[in-house]
């Protein structure tokens, strides 16, 4: 069977011989031709060259051409920074300054980065499109929004709701166009990705966010492709949700466990994806690692609708010989039997981190725990909520850390404080926050925290 078909097998929610595999080749596309990122995404020969080396590399049952979530703002108007271990990150938002939704004019196919991501598309779906099944990545209508407003979307959510509202419906036709576009370029599956999503509830989601996604989704169905609906962070809350938007597919990361969104989407009859670890195994895990925590996988997401796949973009610089063990052990059905032989293996060592006396001193301690803000939606807006709460007044009497888990001693750090998600604030030692505060709520707990050490 080729690989695609089962993959396709897989998206709907059949029984396979072994799970599908799909590695999420983003920016780490750069690497693997030894290319900065920012480089790599802007040019489409780079993007041709690396995905088919990811291909050859990793033995994808399917792959996404693109991982970037900003290619629809940075073609409304939307300022950009580049990094070369990154996806680009929004830095102005057109809707927060002085532009009205009725100045916004809609994407065309010329505009931006669109030329270069289609061309590379039908390049490699001429190359691989047989065999394997490419994913075209669209940004979703509530982090397009986002990207639009700035933080400023969570007040306006409840302060303007109808405004908010009339900017998704434009969100949601941006989505459906982009992935026309990205159909007629030779994609089997369009993936929507909303990553803020986490960062909202249950009826937040059912009233901004399901309407238009649901719509969208009927939209990729009716012009003849799969769907997935990608969400990161801890979005337990909304899996439920994002079923009854009816995409094929749901993937998320390793905030949510896989018994977990399984039980939940089989009740759909949706397959689901997910959720390799990004950093603490695929970056910083040696390949026995990558193989057992692909094995444990496996064993979760069992025998129907089942894609073995990272959280989200793979980090720059994963290791080409952890994939490499992910994609031995996904096609070699015997591993299964291995899993007893890695249970002897001998415990990490434990990294000895030493914390502030959060009560001793005198200052006011607000750490941010994220993936990396520079490449994670969520972790960026919450760290730019908490850049915006801690204003001059109180810049002198607030120490403010972000730490990357990219990085194996903020790991250790996250473990000894009891951080369980990503992107989280913990104040003065204690874990607050798991989705972006307001303002004046931040505001408000540091003040706080202030006066008790007074």
């Amino acid at each position: 069977m080729p690989a695609k078909d089962l993959l396709f097998n897989a998206l709907e929610n059949k029984v396979t011989d072994r799970p599908a595999w799909v590695p999420f080749v983003g920016c780490h596309g750069g690497n693997l031709l030894d290319i900065d990122a920012d480089k790599y995404l802007k040019s489409e020969d780079l993007i041709v060259e690396g995905i088919s080396k990811g291909i050859e590399l990793y033995e994808p049952d399917g792959i996404p051409v693109v991982f970037d979530l900003q290619i629809e703002a940075e073609a409304l108007g939307c300022d950009l920074e580049w990094d070369s271990e990154n996806p680009p990150s929004v830095t102005s938002h057109p809707l927060s300054e002085d532009q009205t939704l009725a100045e916004l004019n809609m994407v065309n196919r010329e505009d931006g980065r669109y030329p270069l991501v289609l061309s590379a598309m039908e390049r490699l779906n001429n190359k691989f499109g047989k065999e394997v099944a490419l994913y075209g990545l669209v940004t979703g209508p509530f982090t397009l929004a986002l990207h639009l407003f700035g933080s400023n979307i969570f007040m306006q959510m409840y302060d303007n709701p109808d405004y908010v509202l009339q900017v998704i419906e434009f969100c949601k036709k941006v989505a459906q166009r982009t992935a026309k576009w990205y159909i007629e370029s030779g994609m089997d599956v369009i993936a929507v990705v909303d990553p803020m999503t986490s960062q909202i509830s249950p009826q937040d989601f059912a009233k901004f966010v399901a309407p238009a996604s649901t719509q969208i989704f009927e939209f990729i169905e009716e012009n003849g492709a799969y769907s997935s609906f990608f969400v990161c962070g801890d979005a337990k809350q909304n899996i439920e949700e994002m079923c009854k938007c009816n995409p094929t597919n749901i993937s998320f990361d390793e905030n949510i466990p896989i018994e977990y969104v399984k039980n939940i989407a089989q009740n759909y009859d949706i397959s689901c994806g997910g959720n390799l670890k990004l950093t603490t195994v695929l970056l910083m895990g040696s390949t026995e690692k990558c193989k057992k925590h692909t094995l444990e996988c496996m064993e979760e997401g069992g025998e129907r609708g089942y894609i073995v796949a990272p959280g989200c973009d793979l980090p720059y610089a994963v290791p080409p010989e952890n994939l490499q063990a992910v994609s031995e052990v996904v096609h070699n059905k015997d591993t299964y039997d291995l899993l007893n032989d890695f249970q002897g293996l001998a415990a990490e060592e434990e990294i000895e981190i030493e914390l502030p006396n959060y009560k001793e001193d005198s200052k006011v301690y607000v750490e941010v725990f994220t993936l990396d803000s520079k490449a994670c939606a969520p972790c960026k807006y919450m760290v730019n909520s908490v850049y915006d709460s801690i204003s001059k007044k109180l810049k002198d009497k607030v120490i403010f850390n972000e730490y990357k888990i990219k990085d194996e001693t903020a790991v250790a750090r996250m473990k000894k404080l009891g951080v369980e998600s990503i992107p989280s604030i913990v104040i003065d030692g204690e874990a607050k926050h798991e989705s972006t505060p307001s303002k004046q709520e931040l505001q408000e707990e540091i003040f706080k925290a202030i006066e008790e050490k007074n």
